[in-house]
């Protein structure tokens, strides 16, 4: 692990923000997993070292511990391997993987890893579930510790529909039992999207409840919603993160904002902070070469409309795809991915600097 990285730091010369190398680790490169806070540090799972269709996707689990600027693997790869998954939080330390390319097909399966006795658990299908064929580049929202929500990709190999189905994931920590459940409602299709789960305001501003607007994965800036409910259904804990939350209504109101929605993304980023949603880089969808992007994007969440601002970012050697964000600390972190030509892995892990 390399403590500090002299000659990485970015310049701030052309804009407000960069994100500010803070260590490396070979163990960290690889895109198209997953990143977790879990009690003080980053869980990573899961992902791709390269493009060859050849190579199987990992099946290891990776901490990052933010004091100590440390990598350790805390799992080797044990039958459990994925890519293009998600993860959520179940309890305090439960982490629960569904959907993923195994290196051989899209599965629907869930399985989990306990942080504390750093042990898989294979979960059994319910009585009534009702399972996709096969899930790879979804979104999976927590919104209780007993309910999930699914959007995205959905298919075998070679057959996808021309439309996104919307699941309810319903899941026993306890009894390590699963159930999934095909919603009414439909979004556009989308493979590389990202969701986020906002608070519903009226046309006073006032929270009526809460909101899933998933957006990305198509050659539209077109939002859809996946899902509403009453505060009372909601069981997510919001984190604390008051500096990064301030930074970020200064960064939206400086000179180099621009109120333009991301467009033709996928893969890309997205973690909610307070009432912003922020987005980064993903590839674009409108050009063939050169695709691989590294702009950042807010969505402020403060008004019943919401907007989006578009910040540039003037370092190419930035650009990423397959990459995870994810909030620890009041700081905003950069884990993975590939770089600029879209096929070597990222070992650095990065925080979101913002100077105003």
């Amino acid at each position: 692990m390399e403590d500090s990285l002299p000659g990485k730091d970015l310049t701030m010369a052309n804009s407000c923000w960069a994100w500010k190398p803070v260590a490396q680790d070979g163990l960290l490169a690889r895109a198209f997993h997953t990143c977790t806070a879990v009690k003080g540090k980053l869980y990573i799972y899961g992902g791709l070292k390269s493009v060859d269709p050849k190579q199987p996707p990992l099946g290891d689990v990776v901490t990052f511990d933010p004091e100590k600027r440390v990598a350790e693997r805390v799992a080797v790869d044990s039958g459990h391997c994925r890519s293009h998954h998600a993860t959520v939080l179940l309890g305090e330390h439960g982490l629960c993987i569904s959907g993923g390319w195994d290196g051989g097909k899209r599965v629907s399966s869930v399985v989990s890893f306990d942080t504390e006795r750093g042990q898989w658990d294979r979960w059994s299908e319910g009585p009534s579930n009702d399972p996709p064929v096969g899930l790879s580049s979804h979104t999976c929202t927590k919104i209780s510790d007993y309910e999930l929500r699914i959007v995205g990709r959905e298919g075998g190999l070679r057959t996808q529909r021309r439309f996104a189905s919307v699941y309810t994931l319903r899941v026993n920590a306890n009894t390590k039992t699963y159930w999934y459940r095909e919603e009414a409602s439909r979004t556009a299709s989308r493979s590389g999207h990202s969701a986020m789960l906002l608070q519903d305001r009226g046309k006073d501003g006032k929270s009526t409840g809460y909101k899933l607007v998933v957006f990305g994965g198509r050659e539209s800036s077109e939002l859809d919603i996946a899902g509403r409910w009453s505060k009372e259904k909601i069981h997510v804990e919001t984190v604390y993160a008051p500096k990064l939350i301030e930074q970020l209504s200064r960064l939206i109101g400086s000179k180099v904002a621009s109120q333009d929605a991301p467009k033709s993304l996928r893969h890309q980023s997205c973690t909610v902070v307070g009432p912003f949603a922020v987005v980064f880089g993903g590839e674009t969808l409108a050009r063939g070469r050169d695709a691989v992007c590294n702009d950042l994007y807010i969505h402020d969440n403060r008004e019943s409309t919401g907007t989006w601002y578009r910040l540039p970012n003037p370092d190419p050697t930035q650009k990423r795809v397959g990459h995870q964000t994810c909030l620890l600390n009041d700081e905003l972190y950069l884990v993975g991915g590939f770089g600029a030509d879209g096929k070597t892995p990222c070992a650095e892990i990065c925080i979101l600097d913002i100077s105003l």
